[in-house]
């Protein structure tokens, strides 16, 4: 069965989600990191996803204190994304309590990198990040335009390896139109033994049946719940499959 994990995404340390990667019109919400991450745990959800935006839109780790909150004060295992682009900005985020990191522009511009982080820390630590936008990889917080074909790029990795992909649809991501299932059904076909994470655009538990049926892994849910779209008491189920 399909693994739902809560996100959450900070900006200037809070809770935040952008539409279309746009930061300019981030929305903030009033709850925050830490109350939010205990209400997904209290619920049953045993992972998060942490997106740090600041860090994704710069060249360093920003919300590295919002992680070391949420790692002392909840038992969820924290996957962190946004800012890491050396090898000591990863192990600081491990040593602040991250279970695993996400890494997208790193993995792009350093593949060397990324393929000897997984050597030292292990591949089950490690999250290749795939964001799409038109069919092309985009970087830095989504605002970095490459010419990089998705599936060129991902399939580079998977040939070495590696083991898990989280696949954004930028175009899809806070919308709440659903998610891009073309995508995740043409990336599970041509990575049958990589671990697909779809996010994006997901607002029913309907969209995450239809994932998991077309045999994603792992589906990244935000906007809909911090806006009641979906009720976190319908997810108990996918919630208990997230742990490894």
């Amino acid at each position: 069965m399909i693994r739902v994990i809560p996100s959450l995404s900070i900006l200037n340390g809070r809770t935040a989600k952008l539409s279309h990667g746009d930061f300019k019109n981030a929305r903030l919400f009033e709850k925050s990191p830490l109350d939010l991450a205990k209400f997904f745990e209290d619920n049953g959800a045993e992972w998060l996803q942490i997106t740090d935006l600041d860090g994704a839109a710069s060249d360093r780790v920003s919300n590295d204190g919002v992680l070391q909150v949420i790692a002392a004060h909840t038992h969820l295992k924290v996957s962190f994304s946004g800012g890491m682009r050396n090898s000591d900005d990863v192990s600081n985020v491990l040593k602040n309590g991250a279970k695993t990191v996400t890494l997208a522009t790193l993995a792009y511009e350093k593949p060397d990198l990324f393929l000897d982080l997984l050597i030292t820390y292990g591949r089950n630590r490690f999250v290749l990040g795939a964001d799409v936008e038109d069919g092309t990889i985009v970087t830095r917080g989504w605002q970095g335009k490459t010419k990089k074909d998705v599936w060129e790029h991902i399939q580079y990795f998977y040939d070495r390896g590696v083991q898990f992909a989280k696949v954004t649809d930028v175009n899809r991501d806070g919308v709440l139109e659903g998610p891009n299932f073309d995508l995740y059904r043409e990336a599970v076909e041509r990575f049958p033994n990589m671990e697909i994470v779809a996010s994006g655009g997901v607002r029913s538990v309907a969209d995450i049946e239809q994932l998991n049926d077309i045999g994603v892994w792992g589906v990244i849910v935000a906007r809909a719940l911090y806006e009641d779209k979906l009720d976190v008491r319908d997810l108990q189920p996918f919630f208990g499959q997230a742990a490894r």
